[in-house]
């Protein structure tokens, strides 16, 4: 579970914690990144945030979205 940086936007801090999963090797080229879903259940965020979180990953260059299949690392 994150320790909370109340200072900055819950979306940031979660998108840092799968973005080091990615350079890191957990989640290598071609695994499933966790759903919005997923996301709240394990994070206690709303959807939205989740949301956001799938979006700037894209917007990187991290993840691809495959609609009706799930998110998934490049």
């Amino acid at each position: 579970m994150i320790e909370w940086d109340e200072t900055r936007p819950k979306w940031e801090q979660v998108a840092e914690v799968i973005r080091g999963q990615i350079e890191a090797g957990e989640l290598p080229s071609g695994a499933r990144v966790p759903s919005v879903v997923a996301l709240t259940q394990q994070y206690g965020i709303a959807q939205a945030t989740a949301q956001k979180v799938l979006v700037n990953l894209r917007l990187e260059g991290l993840i691809k979205t495959t609609h009706g299949m799930g998110s998934f690392v490049i």
